[in-house]
């Protein structure tokens, strides 16, 4: 656990020398959630994840980068640093 948090550590000043960095952090651990559903009359909230997944959010990176290709190739270097997986998607622009 010590090298993955050393890689990502390295794999994060690699953004910001290379102009990436907007921000990132990671999450405690997923038995600490609550779920909020506020679509009715009263929020109902629940202790725990909301799926039952062997994937769960550890953290995230918000980058600024000019295409997909690029986004992609920083997510498979950040995907070997930090030893998971990484999903891309992109900011909705409505917000």
């Amino acid at each position: 656990m010590e090298l993955s948090f050393a890689e990502t550590g390295a794999f994060n000043e690699k953004l910001k020398a290379d102009g990436y960095w907007v921000f990132a952090g990671g999450l405690a651990p997923v038995e600490t959630a609550t779920v909020v559903d506020g679509q009715g009359e009263k929020p109902v909230m629940t202790d725990g994840p909301y799926l039952e997944t062997k994937e769960v959010i550890a953290g995230f990176w918000v980058i600024d980068v000019p295409d997909l290709d690029v986004a992609i190739k920083l997510a498979a270097e950040g995907s070997r640093a930090c030893r998971g997986t990484v999903e891309v998607r992109p900011f909705d622009g409505l917000a």
